[in-house]
């Protein structure tokens, strides 16, 4: 969850690095360290935002071509000067940047302690370089070979960059678990967790594989596995334009996602849908058409917005799919024994396509024989790459930390799994397919719409402000939606906030209710609106404050509730495209007036890379 950064070549390094760490605070922002080969090693770290690192090193003078940086987002040891990366061995000589989590650091440790080595963070990363110094001490190796070796030792997931004094036309890179990729220039090559910091100055990348360590000079680089066995790698081409990385005259990254999600939606559909012929075609998963016509269930992986936005889907795949869907917290999924045949479909689902759990719960469906369909919206990543089959979502780049526009086109791309399935198992017919992709196709155009209530909202967030405690509640697939909007609240105003089935309220969540309550309902004109209303009226007895979603006209809601926000009318298919855009609202403007900070929210990071 770490943000990486490292340059080598011939332009002055730290203004890279410093630029490459803005980009990437959104992965880890608790503390933020360089590390510059200038007449030998140079390391500079602090606690804090990438900010605080620059305001530390106002007035040094910061030369050298190589060199690389690192935003941390804490695992062990607390955020601090001494746990912040870069970290050295104990003859200085060696610096180190990790993303990731060495599980066996402990034994190893204590190994090392006996030896004489003293560490000074309370950090894995610090007994990785120490184990490195401690190879090199005992064999003589050099370091190529000592950080081969002493990867075959540890236990756990890294992405790392790593310097030596000893070796100043040398930056060496590795990975297990953690995403890295290079890019490509002329006489010069850029390291980083993701593209975000490399766009600006290449279009070339290399996605390193699990097990490879890249040796990265000025002249070129040699990739090879841990087992010592040289990779040829796959020099490919960003599909990623700058400007997609900047605020674009917004205040924040999440409220330019936000206001992005009509052209993500199309974007994710487009060249997939055919309404007048009633067609869906997903060009990632079309080898496997025999294969979903005798499929006997669909098993989604997934964690977080993700994991919402599998809840839509399992609604709607077995609505027109008519299979059987199970949605797993890809985090609880290993640890249970699952039972998982052949003749199942994984669906794993991540924005980043780097999620540590959803990994892991791959590997496990793989041995089962399970196949297994990715869906993602970064292009190289390691979902895509491990999966047999799978749709990106064409979102582009979110910055944000809390997910806006990712859900919106997972739920997208799983609506169209869902027709598509159908479409292969005779499930649906041809006219009411029509009918279906004929409306699904104006969805951005009533996105733009519902984003139209903008300030109304804005109204509502201010009366709300101060809230302690919050409900959302919603029934059929909108209560993945009211599960999805107790997050955004909660993520980034750090109101307590829960979502449930409305008709799950009077199971125990109704005691909360009074006064000083405020309850979220997503009362749509949808087949359970009738049930909604009886759920409105049980609150509203209780002295509890009802913001409603609601239907462009309602007027018997409207009568009941407090706050009502109108939605366009649609099928009930694709409410969840819509009524999720007002809570993102809601959370975006009550965090904006507490004084939060929305694209930074503290204590989560937007890539979880390590378990």
């Amino acid at each position: 969850m770490c943000g990486i950064v490292g340059y080598i070549g011939f332009r002055d390094a730290y203004p890279i690095i410093i630029k490459g760490l803005h980009r990437l605070e959104y992965r880890g922002y608790d503390s933020a360290g360089i590390s510059l080969f200038d007449k030998g090693l140079r390391v500079y770290k602090k606690a804090g935002k990438v900010s605080d690192l620059e305001n530390f090193v106002k007035g040094v003078k910061l030369g050298g071509t190589m060199g690389m940086g690192h935003t941390r987002w804490a695992t062990h040891g607390a955020p601090s000067d001494r746990n912040s990366h870069p970290h050295s061995s104990g003859n200085r000589k060696l610096t180190i940047i990790h993303n990731g989590i060495i599980e066996n650091y402990g034994p190893i440790k204590e190994t090392l302690v006996s030896k004489g080595h003293v560490f000074k963070s309370d950090t894995d990363t610090e007994v990785l370089i120490h184990l490195i110094e401690d190879i090199q001490n005992e064999t003589g190796f050099d370091l190529r070979e000592a950080v081969r070796v002493a990867l075959t030792k540890v236990i756990g997931a890294y992405a790392i960059v790593i310097m030596s004094e000893d070796e100043p036309d040398l930056l060496i890179a590795a990975r297990k678990g953690s995403p890295m990729v290079i890019g490509v220039g002329k006489g010069e090559y850029f390291i980083a967790s993701d593209a975000t910091p490399i766009v600006e100055y290449t279009k070339n990348v290399i996605y390193l594989n699990d097990n490879e360590v890249a040796y990265i000079t000025r002249e070129g680089l040699l990739v090879k596995t841990i087992d010592n066995k040289v990779h040829t790698p796959y020099i490919q081409e960003l599909d990623l334009k700058l400007e997609m990385l900047e605020k674009g005259g917004y205040d924040h990254f999440m409220l330019k996602e936000i206001y992005e999600q009509p052209r993500s939606i199309r974007d994710c559909m487009r060249g997939r849908i055919y309404p007048q012929q009633g067609k869906v075609q997903l060009g990632g998963i079309k080898e496997y058409t025999d294969k979903l016509k005798n499929i006997d269930r669909i098993i989604i992986v997934a964690c977080g917005t993700s994991w919402h936005a599998g809840l839509v889907g399992e609604y709607l795949i077995e609505e027109y799919a008519r299979v059987p869907v199970e949605v797993e917290y890809a985090s609880e999924f290993r640890y249970r024994n699952p039972i998982i045949t052949e003749k199942d479909l994984v669906i794993a689902i991540s924005q980043s396509g780097e999620t540590a759990d959803t990994m892991a719960a791959i590997g496990l469906a793989k041995e089962k024989g399970a196949t297994i369909f990715g869906i993602c919206n970064v292009v190289g990543a390691s979902i895509p790459r491990t999966t047999d089959a799978g749709v990106y979502t064409h979102a582009g780049p979110e910055i944000g930390v809390a997910s806006t526009k990712a859900f919106t086109a997972q739920v997208t791309v799983l609506t169209l799994m869902a027709f598509y399935i159908a479409q292969q198992r005779g499930t649906i017919t041809q006219g009411k397919m029509v009918a279906l992709l004929t409306e699904l196709n104006t969805i951005p155009e009533l996105v733009e719409r519902a984003l139209k209530a903008n300030e109304h909202i804005k109204e509502i967030a201010w009366a709300f402000k101060d809230s302690t405690n919050c409900l959302f509640l919603g029934r059929g697939s909108s209560f993945p939606v009211a599960l999805e909007g107790a997050l955004k609240l909660k993520e980034i105003s750090y109101i307590h906030a829960e979502g449930y089935p409305a008709a799950e309220m009077k199971h125990g969540p109704i005691a909360l209710i009074d006064e000083d309550m405020p309850v979220v309902f997503i009362a749509t004109k949808d087949s359970s609106y009738e049930k909604v209303i009886s759920n409105i009226q049980e609150v509203k007895a209780r002295k509890g404050h009802v913001i409603a979603i609601v239907t462009e006209g309602d007027t018997e809601v409207k009568g009941m509730a407090d706050y009502v926000v109108e939605i366009p009318q649609t099928d009930e298919a694709f409410v969840p495209l819509l009524a999720t855009i007002p809570l993102q609202l809601l959370a975006y403007h009550i965090a904006v007036m507490r004084g939060c900070n929305v694209d930074q929210p503290r204590n989560l990071a937007k890539s979880v890379t390590v378990e």
